[in-house]
Formats: C-alpha cells, sequence, structure tokens
C-alpha cells in the first residue's frame, strides 16, 4: 500500500498538477480574462479537468488509508475473506490511478479540441479499400462507446467494396488528446472474402488525426494559394447531391494539403466545411513545429506499405493486433475492430511523456 500511495503522489508532482491550476486560477482572476472567449473557455476546460483529477486523487488517498487500518484488523483476526475484499480494492484502486494519470497527460494546447479522421486505402485495390472502411468503423464504433458525436465529412468509395478514401469529425471531450497518435499505417493480415483462392492477403490503410480549429484562432490563408474544385458527389444525399457539383476540394498550394467536403447538398456549404478542415489542418502543422516533431504533412502522408506501419492486426493465421511503437497488444481483434481500443490508446499518451 505504501507503495501504491507513491504512485499517487509522484503522479501529481511529476505533472505539476497542483502549479498548473494555480496558473489558470491566477488567468481567471484577470480583469481582461473573459474578453477572449475562445481563451477563456479553454482555460475554464483546463481547470475543470485539474480539478477533477485533484479530487479523485484525494478520494483515493483517504480511501487507501482506510484499506490500510482495515488491513492491520484483518491481519490481526486473520480475516482472509476480508484479506481477499482488501486486494480487490487495491487492484480497482490501481487501476482508477492508471487513469488519473493518463488524463494528466490530455494537457496539450490542441488536446481538448474535437478531430477530423482522415482515412486513405493503400495499394492493393478492393482488399486495401475493405480495410480502409473497417478502420472507419472501429473508430465510429469507439467514438459511440465515449457518446462521442460522429459526422461524415467526404466519402470515395471503393470500385467493388469498401473505401478509397474518407474523412469523418468527431466531437467530445479531450477526443484529439485521446486520437493524436493513431496517425500512421495499418497494416492488416487476413484470408481474404474477395479472393475465390482464400489466400492469405496483406492491406494497408493510412489514418491522418487532426483537430477541429476554432473559429477564433487566426489562421492565414491567402486566397491566391488555393486551388479550388467541384465535382460530383459519390456519395448518400439522393439524387441532387448526385447529379451537381457540389462536392468541393481545396488544395493549399504552398504546404500541398488537400481537404474535400461532399456531405452537404449545397456547394457553398460544403466548401465552408473545406476551409475550416484546411484551417485546422494548417494549424495542426503550426502545432507539430512548435513541438519540435521533425515531422512535417508530407512526411507523414508517406508512401503506405512495410515502412511505416504503427499497428498490425493478423487475423490469420493467429489472431493478435500489436503496436509496434509501444508493443501493447491483444489477442482480441474482433473487439479492438469493435471499438475496443483504450488499451491503445492509453499506452500511446505513456509514450509521449
Amino acid at each position: 500500500m505504501k507503495k501504491l500511495t507513491i504512485e499517487l503522489r509522484s503522479i501529481f508532482e511529476k505533472n505539476d498538477i497542483y502549479s498548473k491550476l494555480e496558473v489558470l486560477n491566477s488567468k481567471i482572476l484577470d480583469t481582461n480574462f473573459w474578453q477572449d472567449k475562445n481563451n477563456s473557455k479553454n482555460v475554464i476546460k483546463e481547470k475543470k479537468l485539474f480539478e477533477d483529477l485533484i479530487g479523485t486523487h484525494n478520494v483515493s488517498i483517504e480511501k487507501l488509508l482506510d484499506l490500510d487500518d482495515l488491513n492491520e484488523l484483518a491481519l490481526e483476526e486473520e480475516n482472509q475473506t476480508v484479506q481477499k475484499e482488501i486486494l480487490q480494492n487495491i487492484i480497482d484502486l490501481r487501476a482508477l490511478v492508471k487513469k488519473n494519470e493518463i488524463k494528466c497527460f490530455l494537457s496539450n494546447e490542441a488536446d481538448s479540441l474535437d478531430c477530423y479522421i482522415e482515412i486513405h486505402a493503400g495499394a492493393g485495390g478492393t482488399e486495401s479499400q475493405d480495410w480502409a472502411e473497417m478502420l472507419r468503423r472501429m473508430y465510429l464504433k469507439w467514438a459511440d462507446q465515449k457518446n462521442f458525436k460522429s459526422n461524415l465529412i467526404s466519402e470515395h468509395k471503393g470500385d467493388e467494396a469498401g473505401i478509397k478514401s474518407s474523412t469523418i469529425k468527431l466531437e467530445g471531450d479531450y477526443v484529439f488528446g485521446w486520437l493524436k497518435k493513431e496517425s500512421g499505417i495499418h497494416r492488416l493480415v487476413r484470408i481474404s472474402p474477395f479472393d475465390s483462392g482464400a489466400r492469405r492477403h496483406t492491406s494497408f490503410a493510412s489514418v491522418w488525426v487532426y483537430p477541429v480549429v476554432d473559429e477564433d484562432i487566426n489562421i492565414e490563408i491567402i486566397e491566391k494559394d488555393l486551388r479550388i474544385d467541384t465535382y460530383r458527389s459519390s456519395g448518400a444525399g439522393g439524387q441532387h447531391v448526385n447529379t451537381t457539383d457540389s462536392a468541393v476540394r481545396i488544395t493549399h498550394i504552398p504546404s500541398k494539403i488537400v481537404v474535400q467536403c461532399q456531405n452537404e447538398r449545397s456547394q457553398h456549404k460544403n466548401k465552408e466545411t473545406c476551409m475550416s478542415m484546411l484551417k485546422a489542418r494548417l494549424y495542426d502543422y503550426e502545432i507539430k513545429k512548435k513541438e519540435q516533431e521533425n515531422q512535417n504533412t508530407e512526411n507523414s502522408k508517406s508512401e503506405i506499405g512495410w515502412g511505416h506501419q504503427i499497428r498490425s492486426y493478423v487475423l490469420q493465421p493467429y489472431r493478435l493486433v500489436k503496436d509496434n511503437r509501444t508493443n501493447f497488444e491483444s489477442t482480441s481483434p474482433d473487439k479492438v475492430l469493435d471499438g475496443e481500443l483504450d488499451g491503445f490508446l492509453e499506452q500511446s499518451l505513456y509514450q509521449i511523456k
């Protein structure tokens, strides 16, 4: 129990939670604090996160002290039933400590924002396109389990099945913070349902996660740096969507960033969404540069193949999902593909620190 008490206290010392809360409280006391609505909203949100962490921390310490007293009595009376209950309580408490520590890692500038997830099928035609759709379903299932809101922004359907590419938007508390390390190449190994010879196939798809930027954040976009294309939507929406050039694609020439939207019937609304997405991508680029991450947007969109995988999902000849960065793994790929991603997400957050 002494070890667990040290763990509880070290989490807060290591992440400097009390000092961070003091800084936020001093910002709130500033007479000009409420003039910047966007900044004040983010500060209040972060303040609530730290206050919740401290509250849970204090309750955990009190519970641990109570368990320590109870354990001494149980040892004196040689009551094994109570000792077993205490052990289970300690296990539960340790799990709570772990969740608290993970929340400490969600305090970077963009972590509290909503996010876009952009998925692209790799080489391999129908196999990879089906895999890209499976990945999209996985993230939508995860979001649903968290009660996050999801919205389909764009979709380019596959020739026979699946999707060639798609962008979804997720809205919820700290959703970008949770998913920010999901960007990269995801690899699938399985017996192909599209191969009459039932041979094993390897498929690749890329995932790109970036934050949704608040309107108040100033990102300069020069009109002459943009190429705007319109085309017919290939997604749902009825006859009107499919017979007019309502879909919009915007290319930011200096950075080569491309965004597209087709979820609205109105070309004007799709253009608005595209501009918001472009703003978000450029903001994400600046955040990464500020954090001195060496990869820029183009490096992250390198060739989809063997050399750039972050996670492998093997369905045959054995069943395993393994993260190549953290070595965290699961022998239940069906559960992972049904949205049980927390173990992988938590380990990637640990690795950040």
